[in-house]
């Protein structure tokens, strides 16, 4: 009984992403309990949405707080599509950071490698 409750709520979690193969964009997680809609624009701005872990995503929200206020009610095409961008500008900083961060790890890895007599180019 217990494994059938947890399929279901895997199942739940599935469709609620909308993906039987979900990965948070930014960090890679694919487990479904940990993974969450979000709205790189803002609910008030689009319906658009991409899949972020429960680590990632707060991160993001964090850097809407220092976008501007909405201006018009409802808002116009323009301002949905200005938050749009700087939704996905947080999310281009944030992968910059895993990519940094990935590269070093590699390099590191590699200089390891070479020390220890491994593969070499």
């Amino acid at each position: 009984m217990r494994n059938l409750d947890s399929e279901r709520r895997r199942q739940k979690a599935l469709e609620r992403l909308g993906s039987n193969n979900p990965r948070c964009v930014a960090c890679g997680e694919s487990d479904p309990r940990c993974l969450e809609l979000h709205h790189p624009g803002g609910k008030t701005y689009t319906a658009d949405t991409i899949i972020q872990c429960r680590n990632c995503h707060p991160k993001l929200e964090d850097g809407r707080r220092d976008h501007p206020g909405q201006v018009g009610n409802p808002p116009e095409l323009g301002e949905r599509i200005g938050h749009l961008l700087l939704g996905l500008a947080d999310l281009f900083v944030l992968l910059v950071d895993i990519l940094r961060k990935w590269g070093i790890q590699l390099i590191e890895h590699a200089k390891g490698e070479l020390t220890n007599g491994g593969p070499q180019p």
